[in-house]
């Protein structure tokens, strides 16, 4: 069996962790299992039933969550007085801890799926000792040169939708941080200019799936698409407010800091992701981590063989 059954939260709720904002978390599962907090992808995609079907729910209490401004928390992105200078990766950071102090947990493992890998990798680095195991997958490290491939590099495979992506911005602003250029137009106090730049966003990210069919459903809700383009472009164009790393970035720099703590990558062999040896690189420089490589799969976790290896991570961690 891939998946484990579906399966409804028993517990829920919104944490107040300051700012204004308000962070929906549920948990399923075993209430006295081992403790896994999922971190979502986008940033801003938020959480869905899917993720809790990769634990055995016999044996793990699972918390997931939306981060700021994704899902059911509280201010959206979507809303454009929404204050997204206090959405940055050290405040999610913050959270996961309130979080986990709130529900009362010692240490957890962490699942995280592209940005989300970038978050858990990050949160283990600073925070070692509240980190049990990390699963990741569609794994990215939030470098600067990950985000110019995915803005920028990738229109070399997808000429035609990248000269789209790219005459979005103004003129004068298109041979330099496409991503920035995008967030400041999602920042317009113009709504037509902030719709249209949304569209565009999302179109993009459309073009770049490597398989057909290239289609996401939850792009053509409005709400969605312009909260998910706002804080994707704001966390790409800021560098994910990770600091100076220089060429490899801060979370492949220290990646040697997470000896200790055990870890898979589970990565598609045609995720574009690949294309810089981010994830074979993280591996071998971080001891105790093994690589699973699923074929013909893309940077997606549905993907027939993706979840058959994540349920084998979770399981091994859970009985391990």
């Amino acid at each position: 069996m891939p998946l484990y059954p579906e399966i409804e939260p028993y517990d829920h709720g919104l944490l107040d962790v300051g700012d204004g904002n308000r962070v929906y978390w549920e948990t399923c599962g075993n209430p006295r299992g081992k403790p896994a907090v999922v971190l979502h992808g986008g940033p801003g995609s938020g959480c869905g039933p899917y993720f809790r079907r990769l634990f055995d729910p016999a044996l793990y209490r699972v918390v997931l969550l939306d981060q700021r401004g994704a899902g059911g928390s509280t201010p959206p992105a979507s809303a454009y007085d929404t204050d997204m200078s206090v959405n940055t990766t050290a405040h999610l950071i913050a959270d996961l801890e309130l979080l986990r102090r709130h529900l009362g947990i010692g240490r957890w493992l962490v699942w995280g799926v592209s940005w989300g890998s970038v978050l858990g990798l990050r949160y283990a680095q600073k925070h070692p000792d509240a980190v049990s195991e990390l699963v990741l997958t569609g794994v990215a490290t939030g470098s600067d040169a990950e985000v110019a491939l995915l803005t920028r590099g990738l229109g070399q495979f997808f000429p035609e939708a990248f000269e789209r992506f790219r005459a979005e911005v103004p003129e004068d602003e298109r041979d330099g941080d496409l991503a920035a250029a995008y967030s400041r137009l999602l920042e317009s106090p113009d709504p037509a200019t902030r719709e249209h730049a949304a569209r565009a966003w999302t179109d993009w990210e459309t073009a770049t799936i490597p398989a057909p069919p290239r289609s996401v459903e939850r792009f053509e809700d409005p709400e969605f698409r312009m909260g998910f383009a706002r804080t994707v472009t704001h966390y790409w164009g800021n560098g994910h407010f990770l600091g100076e790393g220089g060429d490899e970035g801060v979370v492949l720099r220290d990646a040697p800091q997470l000896a200790g703590i055990r870890g898979t990558l589970v990565q598609g062999s045609l995720d574009f992701g690949n294309l810089l040896g981010i994830v074979w690189r993280l591996h071998h420089a971080w001891p105790g981590s093994e690589l699973v490589v699923v074929d013909d799969v893309g940077h997606t976790t549905g993907a027939p063989g993706m979840a058959e290896a994540l349920v084998a991570a979770t399981d091994r961690y859970a009985r391990g």
